[in-house]
């Protein structure tokens, strides 16, 4: 199989040198079997599904909003009011 590099190469709007057009020339070939190769691998393999699809489920007791914010609040190293005051991290254009 011959390849015109060149021509690629005008196409793809390239600028080779000869040593790379050399170079080329003797790569591409066996880059495209290998494509062919890969182009004949069969297809029709079934792939096992996982036992676990979805590891999410209900939330069927939900606690009650607040219960928990004051023992969060206690246990935050900083706070302001009654939220965790933290380092900004991203700043914010004006």
């Amino acid at each position: 199989m011959t390849v015109d590099i060149r021509s690629l190469a005008k196409l793809a709007r390239l600028d080779v040198t000869d040593e790379e057009v050399a170079k080329l020339e003797a790569e591409i070939p066996s880059i495209l079997d290998f494509v062919e190769t890969i182009k004949n691998a069969p297809t029709s393999l079934s792939i096992a599904t996982p036992a676990l699809r979805n590891v999410m489920r209900p939330d069927e007791n939900p606690h009650e909003s607040g219960t928990y914010t004051k023992e969060l609040l206690d246990a935050a190293p900083a706070k302001t009011g009654d939220r965790i005051a933290v380092k900004q991290v991203i700043s914010r254009k004006k």
